[in-house]
């Protein structure tokens, strides 16, 4: 008994294997007339050939870009464009390294003179002789101006 309901599965079973077969055929043959209907339609037939016409177009186009030598001409544009852009960089890390050196050698010179410059005592008063030499000078000269 066992075989026989074996065997009508297995029936059944490729029963519905062709059937979805049949139906797969169908459904690709509906498929290619409808695209051969498609082909044969005036509105495919117009988009193909804008489509030409464009591919022409663009062709044309690549030719006369050749043709003119514009693509030579820009790139020796962009080879001296290269070459100026790298004396300019070549100038300008010169003039940092002066400017820098320059630079440094004022900060020399401030540090020099800070370094030399006269130390006050904490209560303002100034512990060198040339700031209360000028104080008295300051004071004889407007003594002066009043005789």
């Amino acid at each position: 008994m066992e075989k026989k309901t074996k065997k009508e599965a297995q029936k059944t079973e490729k029963k519905w294997l062709n059937k979805a077969k049949e139906l797969v055929d169908k459904a690709d043959d509906f498929l290619d007339d409808k695209v051969e209907n498609a082909k044969k339609s005036k509105a495919y037939g117009k988009v193909t050939e804008v489509f030409k016409k464009a591919e022409d177009f663009v062709e044309d186009k690549i030719e006369d870009f050749e043709k003119s030598g514009l693509k030579d001409k820009l790139e020796a544009t962009a080879d001296k464009a290269e070459v100026k852009a790298g004396v300019a960089l070549k100038k300008m890390k010169e003039m940092g390294k002066k400017i820098a050196g320059k630079a440094e050698d004022k900060f020399g010179e401030i540090a020099g003179k800070v370094k030399d410059k006269p130390k006050t005592a904490p209560s303002g008063k100034s512990t060198s002789k040339t700031a209360s030499t000028i104080k008295s000078k300051s004071g004889t000269a407007k003594k002066s101006k009043k005789a």
